[in-house]
């Protein structure tokens, strides 16, 4: 019922930035949580950035200071921004949202797909 659709990523230079975002559509309740992902070549996914509703970002400490997560309701849209990049962000970025469905019901988390960040030194 959820779909996201993910746009942003590409080739920068070391201290680039890149906005990733994800367009948040079809029929849902309620957002519990946004969530950026990503997963770096020979490493497991790990969480780079996620912010329940009404509550404070979180972000990964490699990260801190560097990336932004935000979510523009106007547009529907996820977002994160990464300013300062460095070759070490290079990965596949993932968004992710969690809903309920219904008032009372389960949180679901709804993945987008897969966007390459590349940082050149």
């Amino acid at each position: 019922q959820v779909q996201l659709v993910q746009s942003g990523g590409g080739l920068v230079p070391a201290g680039g930035t890149l906005t990733l975002s994800c367009a948040v559509s079809g029929s849902y309740f309620s957002i519990h949580a946004i969530n950026y992902h990503r997963r770096a070549p020979g490493k497991q996914r790990e969480l780079v950035a996620s912010m329940i509703s009404g509550g404070a970002p979180d972000y990964l400490d490699s990260v801190k200071g560097r990336f932004t997560i935000s979510r523009d309701d106007a547009k529907n849209t996820v977002n994160l921004q990464m300013n300062n990049l460095k070759p070490e962000d290079t990965a596949v970025y993932y968004c992710s949202v969690d809903t309920r469905l219904v008032s009372d019901g389960p949180i679901i988390r709804t993945w987008g797909r897969q966007t390459q960040v590349t940082v050149s030194a």
